[in-house]
């Protein structure tokens, strides 16, 4: 049975939206902030769990850059990319119980650390969840 598969600029395009959305957490004061993860960590579960189409920087992406741009020369196994929402989803998760709990600090590692790996799926095309999902992979199939 095939998987689905997705554009990879649709997924630079994603990230390029992720990191707006976490450089305003960083910024932004307490309870806006707050909103700002909560609603973000709702994008990263969309992907996680339901599809990755079903995120709103992929609606963005397919009405508004991709009628633009054409058709992808390739597509990519959309596993690693979901396996990355989760990461993306815990690291939110983290963040934002940690805000809530007053440990600012914790909270904003999370999400610095999620903002960097964004910012180098954005740049690069690097996907460190992605890198992840493959690494466990290979890990899961070798004898020990």
């Amino acid at each position: 049975m095939p998987h689905a598969t997705v554009d990879p600029r649709g997924l630079r395009f994603a990230a390029a939206g992720t990191i707006v959305v976490l450089a305003l957490v960083l910024v932004t004061p307490s309870p806006v902030r707050e909103v700002l993860l909560a609603a973000q960590a709702i994008v990263f579960a969309l992907g996680a769990f339901v599809s990755l189409s079903a995120s709103p920087w992929s609606w963005l992406f397919r009405t508004l850059v991709r009628p633009r741009i054409g058709a992808p020369a390739q597509t990519e196994d959309a596993r690693p990319p979901r396996f990355a929402q989760v990461v993306g989803l815990t690291f939110s998760l983290v963040g934002l119980v940690a805000l809530q709990l007053g440990a600012t600090t914790v909270g904003l590692v999370a999400v610095g650390l999620a903002l960097v790996a964004a910012l180098l799926n954005a740049a690069t095309g690097l996907c460190l969840g992605c890198e992840l999902y493959l690494t466990t992979r290979r890990l899961a199939r070798t004898p020990a």
